[in-house]
């Protein structure tokens, strides 16, 4: 019988091993997108409130007589400098908030003498709504915006029967940020000592490099986070790595990727930007590392690219000669293949990046992957192998104007490559990334995070539910998985569960047909991270399958969301 691992209570479930309860990923999830979220907003108090005696037709239908028409005032400019008679307490307090990627509550108060009230609310987006009120009130309102970006917000109070009207409102800066790919750009690079103000030396032993990038490579100032692709090499020990924002910001306690003694080792990383427009990568391990850091893209609260998520596609493997563009066979050695992503298998035309698994298998030498959209190769990599090595890597790279990417290999022998689609961007995908501190969900290696014991057993799964109602609107989440403590090889496969999570008590519902997409692959003793931007499908919950034939440890952390609420 299958045994699956189920986010779903503590204690055995008939029919299954053991369970993990739900509740600190879910609630993790909805305390760090509240967090992120109410950061932003504004508050313009009643004494900004613009007053404007309206003209004399406006009130005549109600009986009253005001031959002038004022200047606008202010509430500081006090009642005597407004007509007595014209409602003379009349003001507005507005406040904006939010706990969305794109949503705003909206308080508004109002200093009212006892005479109904007409309110006009302007999102700023083209968008109102009208509401009426009695005298003084407190009215509270919600809106989703369809893009990122600063918006003019303004409520409109008018008492016709005093002829008289208060407007106040302030600047709203959404939460969630859209995506601007990067033609792939090295920012650092410790071996040579490429990047602002880095020495051509090692990182040592818990030390930090940091890593320029608002203003750096055409990165505008303003960006609120970057995707860079980090390689650490030249190890001599074991260790890790973590990227932070850096300055004013406490190191998370999570890692980004980890490296044992002899190996390169890239990961891609989603990761905010300090205030002073850099990051920073920590060597969490005892002896000194070099670092790469490469560009991809980079979001700002302009305008630009959202995110939409899909279930894994493969779109290329070449040892199948699945592909248009490819041929049966391994890739040649300093060549590139193109193929169409555009069009193909539910991702639509006009799209501006795409999000890939990219692997690399059975190469006969030491070399690297790059994938990009148009033009020269790059001199940035994706992914670096040696001879026999499987290797992933999440990627995210530029789509050229005909729909197509370019994947150039590196090496002086041939290698096989497969490519898994796992979302794209484009000006039509409403959902904005909004970051967060990282967290860690699952680590199986510990009687923690709602995990009662046990290892991620071969060929089985773990489902976690992810979403809880007061995360509404979540299309992806970015995640870093790392499996450790292996028995033999494998690979692990992230796919929305098709089936919600039982209720306690109730038998766990099946995991759905077993994916055949890959999201990392290990040997027997390796540590493995990959970045993962997963979906959590309809009914917020992701599957985490084992697909190799031995136990395995596996490491859950939690870097933000991509939301469209």
């Amino acid at each position: 019988m299958t045994a699956a691992l189920v986010a779903a209570g503590l204690g055995i479930i008939p029919g299954t091993a053991q369970a993990a309860d739900p509740v600190p990923a879910a609630a993790g999830v909805a305390e760090a997108i509240a967090e992120a979220s109410t950061s932003k907003g504004f508050h313009s108090p009643a004494d900004r409130t613009i007053r404007t005696a309206l003209p004399a037709a406006t009130a005549a239908g109600n009986g009253k007589a005001n031959a002038k028409t004022a200047a606008p005032q202010t509430a500081q400019d006090g009642p005597a400098a407004l007509d007595a008679g014209a409602n003379p307490t009349l003001a507005v307090d507005v406040s904006g908030t939010s706990y969305t990627a794109h949503g705003i509550e909206l308080t508004t108060l109002i200093t009212s003498a006892d005479f109904a009230l007409g309110v006009v609310i302007d999102w700023g987006d083209g968008k109102t709504d009208t509401v009426t009120a009695q005298g003084t009130a407190e009215l509270h309102h919600s809106h989703t915006y369809d893009k990122s970006g600063e918006y003019q917000v303004k409520v409109t109070v008018t008492d016709t029967a005093n002829a008289v009207q208060a407007v106040n409102g302030g600047a709203f800066l959404t939460p969630g940020s859209d995506f601007t790919p990067h033609t792939p750009t090295r920012l650092l690079d410790t071996r040579y000592g490429t990047g602002t103000g880095a020495p051509a030396a090692k990182v040592p032993g818990q030390g930090s490099a940091r890593v320029k990038v608002a203003g750096n490579a055409s990165v505008p100032a303003g960006v609120t986070a970057v995707a860079l692709n980090v390689t650490v090499t030249e190890t001599v020990d074991s260790g890790y790595v973590t990227a932070w924002p850096g300055a004013g910001y406490d190191r998370p306690g999570t890692s980004n990727l980890n490296y044992t003694a002899g190996r390169s080792v890239p990961n891609l990383v989603i990761v905010p930007v300090g205030e002073d427009g850099y990051v920073e990568l920590y060597n969490g391990g005892g002896q000194p590392v070099d670092l790469i850091a490469d560009v991809t893209g980079y979001f700002t609260r302009a305008q630009a690219a959202g995110y939409t998520s899909m279930a894994p596609a493969r779109f290329v493997d070449t040892r199948k000669g699945l592909g248009t563009g490819t041929t049966p066979g391994k890739l040649a050695a300093r060549s590139a293949f193109t193929t169409p992503i555009s069009g193909l298998n539910g991702v639509p035309e006009g799209i501006t990046a795409v999000a890939l698994n990219v692997t690399v298998t059975e190469p006969q030498g030491t070399g690297h992957l790059t994938a990009y959209g148009d033009g020269p190769v790059p001199t940035a990599s994706n992914l670096n192998f040696v001879t026999n090595q499987t290797v992933a890597n999440a990627v995210i790279v530029p789509v050229a104007a005909d729909g197509t990417i370019k994947v150039f290999n590196g090496a002086w022998m041939p290698a096989h490559v497969v490519v898994d689609v796992v979302g794209y961007y484009s000006k039509d995908s409403k959902a904005a990334f909004l970051p967060f501190t990282p967290f860690r969900t699952l680590d199986t290696r510990e009687e923690a995070y709602g995990w009662p014991g046990g290892r991620f057993l071969a060929r089985e799964y773990i489902t976690q539910g992810f979403t809880p109602e007061a995360a509404a609107g979540v299309e992806a989440y970015v995640l870093n998985t790392t499996v450790t403590e292996t028995g033999g090889d494998g690979f692990l496969s992230v796919e929305p569960s098709p089936y919600p999570l039982p209720a306690p008590g109730e038998s766990a519902a099946p995991a759905g047909p077993r994916p055949g997409t890959s999201t990392l692959n290990w040997t027997a003793g390796a540590i493995v991270p990959n970045l993962v931007q997963a979906a959590d499908g309809d009914h917020g919950v992701i599957t985490f399958w084992n697909q190799g034939y031995q136990d395995a440890d596996l490491v859950l952390d939690v870097f933000g969301v991509y939301q469209s609420k």
